[in-house]
Formats: structure tokens, sequence, C-alpha cells
């Protein structure tokens, strides 16, 4: 008994009814008339972007300033109306700025204080978000809500305090100082504890069955998972640390432990004021925090969306 084959005609018949019921490819075939096709050929990226990259380009006017005005003379900065352009490249604020002997030193003590703080909020914000999330106790949600309440506390309410406890502990006019108030911020164990309420529980519970501790499957399998929101408390402690202007002002009296904030306004005088070195010594600090966010910008976007998938 033999059976029929199928005709060429029938065989092709589904593929080019599916070709026909695709929206996607019918709009391909349409060429021309199709709407998506036709705005693809019109603008080669996102209509998005025609209202996203004016705005970039207002937002960057300031640093563009910056940078331009870092390399005039002090005679173009103070000139009115303030020339727009330099009219040549003049480093006479940069060698003031890295000349000074103090600045190498004012640069380190920067250093010293921001990492210290994005290391101590990493590992302390760590481990209190994580005890938030997974970790039931008595009060736990009583004192979640004591924490996000301090957030809403402006600093200026809490510098005395603050102020008095650094000085009963001998801290004053030291980097201790700086640092102490700056171990974990509210902030930092929230934002990890939103991001570990969203990665699921089943991962957690095969490595308890396997054998490992809460503080292994922290190490090795919830911090892993966790990096762009590591990443982005990482770059804010560093980018509210280093900027810090307000504390160091109040804490510290020496020069040889001054930040490079504290330390850029020395070269403001009551009667004078070598603005080219001023610009300079911005330009040169913003530089760090600028190569930070380039470098964690693609974890911002994925840490806040993750952390508030959960409540």
């Amino acid at each position: 008994m033999t059976t029929a084959s199928p005709s060429p005609a029938a065989s092709t018949a589904p593929a080019v009814y599916a070709d026909a019921a695709d929206p996607a490819s019918a709009g391909l075939a349409a060429g021309p008339t199709g709407g998506p096709d036709r705005r693809r050929r019109l603008l080669p990226f996102s209509p998005w972007h025609l209202l996203l990259a004016p705005l970039c380009l207002v937002f960057a006017v300031p640093l563009v300033w910056l940078l331009l005005s870092s390399v005039m003379s002090d005679a173009e900065i103070n000139r009115f109306p303030p020339a727009l352009w330099p009219s040549g490249i003049d480093l006479e604020g940069y060698r003031y700025v890295i000349g000074n002997a103090m600045f190498p030193r004012w640069f380190a003590n920067s250093l010293i204080v921001s990492l210290s703080a994005v290391a101590s909020n990493l590992v302390l914000g760590s481990l209190g978000g994580y005890a938030f999330a997974r970790m039931r106790f008595a009060g736990s949600r009583i004192l979640l809500a004591l924490m996000l309440a301090t957030m809403a506390i402006p600093f200026q309410l809490t510098m005395i305090p603050t102020f008095l406890v650094m000085k009963r502990l001998g801290l004053i006019d030291s980097l201790g100082a700086l640092i102490v108030p700056s171990l974990v911020t509210p902030f930092a164990v929230f934002l990890l504890r939103q991001f570990f309420l969203s990665l699921p529980r089943e991962l957690e519970e095969a490595a308890w069955l396997d054998g490992c501790s809460r503080l292994g499957v922290l190490w090795r399998i919830v911090l892993p998972l966790s990096r762009p929101a590591l990443s982005t408390v990482a770059v804010l402690t560093f980018l509210t640390t280093w900027n810090d202007l307000t504390w160091p002002l109040i804490a510290i009296n020496h020069d040889t432990q001054y930040t490079l904030q504290l330390g850029l306004t020395t070269f403001q005088g009551q009667h004078h004021t070598r603005w080219s070195a001023v610009m300079a010594g911005n330009m040169i600090t913003v530089l760090p925090v600028l190569l930070a966010f380039l470098f964690a910008q693609k974890t911002f976007i994925q840490s806040i969306t993750s952390s508030g998938l959960k409540g």
C-alpha cells in the first residue's frame, strides 16, 4: 500500500500563511509603507533621543564651563562680559594647585575617607540588609521603620550630637572623625534589603540543604548575585563622602587633616581669589567621581529596577 506524498503547494501553504499572519514579517514585507520600518528608515535612533540629547547638553554645560575656565588666566575669568572660549591654553592654575605642598596630602585624605566609607557600607550594609530581608526577629519591622525615619532627618540637626560623640571618642581633628559617622548609612541598608528581597529564596534553600550557613549563603550565593546593588551603593557612597564639605569643616582644624574639598577653600582669600587655581582644583576633584560614575553607570538601572520589585 502506497501513500500519496503531499504536493509542493500543500507543503508550502502553512509557511506562507504563517508569514502572512506574523506582524513583524508583514511589516518587513510592507517596505516603505510599514509604520515601524518607515520610522527606522527616517530615524536611525529612538525618537526619545530628540528630547534626551538637548537635556544632556544642558546638564553638561557646567562641566564644560569648568573645563574651559580651568585653562583660562585670571584676567580672562574676571573679564566682563566673561569669555566663552579661552584665547589660549593657560595651565598656570594646574601648576599652582599641583605645586601646592599640601594638595597631594589632601587628595590622599579624601581617598582614605571615601574608600573606608565605601568598604564599611558594603560590609555592614550587606549584613544589615540581609538580616532585614530574610530574618524575622522581635521588633524587626519597628527597627526598620525607625531606621528609615532617620533618612528624613537633615544632617544639620545631628551635627552637634555627632560632634560631641566624636569629641568624647577623641577623634576630633583626625580622619577618624570623618570615617566613623559614615561607616554605615540607612540608604545602603535599605537599598540592599530591597534587592535581596527580589532574589528567589530557592537558591538559598538549596545552599542550606547542602549544609551552608547563613553567612556562607550570603557570601557565596547572595552577594555574587547582588553586584548591581553593591556597585550602586559603592558609587553613591563614594560620591557623597568625596564631595562632603560641611562635616569636615566642623570636625577638622589642622590643614594636614584637610580633605580635598576643604583644602580647595584655602584658594579663596578675603581680598583676592585665584580663580584659575579654584577651577583647576575643582576639575581635578571632579575627575574621580566622573570616572567612578562612567564605570558603574550600567548597574544603576539594574539595581533600581530590581530593588523595587518587592516591598
